[in-house]
């Protein structure tokens, strides 16, 4: 209320100054006019029309300016962000030296390989084959994928590819709702000051912790499976491999060593043989014993009879 009071007394002082200050000029004006010679009106004139000449010019300067139109600044949408995988099967003369190839011609290009798995034939029916995963940045995905197709005859080739720009969109602003709520959670930790009420702030205080550390890690995963591109490639040799023809030599070796080691093993056969029989002697006589006197007893009465 005294604020408004000063307020309107200080307006009605601005009000009773202005209105001295406008007498004052008046007064002074009528007087300068009074000793001032007549202006002719032929001058007056044209000075009026001038003055409306001016203003017209500007006025329209002002029309023109306002109307003309502003052109908007370009809207440049964000690039999509892509999980872009490729894979590739190729037909090789050499799985071994292939595989030496694809490691130089990824490591040129700044990727890692991921895993290898050398599948090695155990016959002469089946093909040595080999898979490897491989990984490179996403703009030099096309590059790689271009000199990897030329260590054979391609046999199969894809690319697919993910749009996760919402993903990382929605975990971004997750991310800064749960920090903006650990701030939160921290200042009412500050001001708390019962012990049960410290409990229940802190505990919320590592559920929301817990929280930003689990989406900061599908956050940061996200954006690596974004930068770097993966390629499955399959290496598959064209002929099966032939092994090399033995020496006659070897093979005479290998068969007296296997005569000799089936020599030995007959051997020892026979020997355990022996011995079983040897210990079980009683009972085979008693056997051989009982067989004799029915046989014996068997031929007297077909003979009485």
């Amino acid at each position: 209320m005294r604020c408004v009071i000063r307020f309107r007394s200080t307006l009605a002082s601005i009000l009773a100054g202005g209105l001295l200050l406008t007498s004052c000029n008046a007064a002074h004006q009528a007087a300068s006019e009074s000793s001032a010679p007549a202006v002719s009106a032929p001058t007056a004139a044209g000075n009026e029309a001038l003055v409306n000449q001016n203003m017209a010019g500007a006025s329209a300067e002002a029309v023109m300016q306002a109307d003309l139109p502003v052109a908007p600044a370009a809207a440049t949408a964000p690039a999509p962000q892509l999980i872009q995988t490729a894979e590739l099967v190729l037909t090789v003369d050499s799985v071994k030296t292939s595989i030496a190839s694809a490691s130089a011609i990824v490591r040129q290009q700044q990727g890692d390989v991921l895993t290898l798995q050398d599948q090695t034939p155990q016959n002469d029916s089946s093909r040595h084959t080999a898979s490897m995963q491989l990984r490179v940045p996403q703009s030099q995905l096309d590059a790689t994928v271009a000199a990897l197709a030329k260590l054979g005859t391609v046999q199969r080739q894809s690319l697919t590819a993910e749009d996760v720009s919402n993903q990382l969109v929605d975990y971004e602003a997750r991310l800064r709702n749960l920090r903006r709520a650990e701030e939160t959670v921290l200042q009412i930790l500050d001001r708390s000051g019962n012990v049960d009420d410290v409990l229940k702030v802190t505990q919320e205080l590592n559920t929301i912790r817990g929280s930003i550390e689990q989406i900061d890690a599908q956050l940061k995963d996200l954006r690596n499976r974004v930068a770097y591109a993966t390629i499955h490639l399959r290496l598959e040799e064209s002929i099966a491999a032939v092994p090399p023809q033995r020496a006659v030599r070897d093979q005479l070796q290998e068969t007296w060593a296997g005569a000799t080691r089936s020599l030995g093993k007959v051997t020892v056969d026979l020997m355990q043989l022996g011995i079983w029989l040897m210990v079980y002697s009683p009972y085979l006589l008693l056997i051989a014993g009982a067989a004799t006197l029915g046989y014996r007893r068997l031929k007297r009465t077909h003979a009485s009879s």
